[in-house]
């Protein structure tokens, strides 16, 4: 799949697929946190859940500047701005999610600090340094250059500020190992043609590509248990 072909079917996928989503979910287009030994919760309590122990686990207790690539409509710009007292900015190639997370945002009386704009997060319409807190939770599993992708999140990142992403990816590979196994490429070539993704990478790999970007302390893990749960209510 070219990647105009791949950009348009996810605007349209998400512009076809945000109105049921949010009727189902509410405003959160991401997986629930449910760990190991916790009570039972609601999924849309574990969607907030994720929220926050992607903070926690970051390290992250402030903010006055947020970026959301690729901001659904909204849920965790809004989330966030709250909870810190923060500014927030949205990416999406979906115009519907656009709208509906500008007027979420209106309604709830956040107006003034969060907004969205239809934009490519592999060329972000900001400047350098612009961001003291740059997020992408579930959206980089749709990004066809993973590089520009974390170069574009870099460089739009303050010096001393964080990013955190929380994506799809697929296993780290093992000594000699040179790709995946022919069974498990064919399962992702599966979800891919359901939720248009492109090629996907394992955490080691964003780490080598953030690291060649300059950032530091820089850390990864694997929250596949975690967020299993969710795929039996999907």
């Amino acid at each position: 799949m070219q990647i105009k072909e791949l950009k348009e079917g996810i605007a349209t996928f998400y512009d076809e697929s945000s109105s049921l989503w949010e009727d189902v979910w509410g405003e959160h287009m991401h997986h629930g946190y449910y760990p190991a030994g916790s009570p039972p919760k609601s999924n849309q309590q574990a969607q907030i859940d994720m929220i926050e122990e992607s903070l926690s686990w970051a390290g992250v207790t402030a903010a006055t500047k947020m970026v959301d690539v690729g901001c659904g409509v909204g849920g965790s710009s809004r989330y966030i701005s709250r909870k810190f007292g923060c500014s927030a900015q949205g990416l999406t190639l979906s115009p519907v999610q656009a709208a509906r997370a500008n007027e979420l945002s209106q309604r709830q009386g956040l107006g003034d600090t969060c907004s969205f704009q239809v934009a490519d997060a592999l060329q972000q319409p900001f400047s350098d340094n612009s961001f003291d807190l740059v997020w992408s939770m579930e959206s980089g599993e749709h990004m066809p250059d993973k590089k520009q992708f974390v170069h574009e999140l870099a460089r739009v990142c303050m010096p001393g500020g964080a990013v955190i992403i929380v994506t799809w990816c697929h296993r780290v590979l093992g000594p000699g190992e040179q790709g995946l196994r022919p069974e498990e490429e064919s399962l992702l070539q599966r979800i891919n043609e359901a939720y248009y993704l492109p090629a996907w990478c394992s955490i080691e790999d964003y780490r080598r590509l953030f690291e060649a970007e300059g950032l530091v302390d820089i850390k990864v893990a694997d929250w596949s248990n975690e967020v299993a749960p969710f795929w039996a209510e999907v």
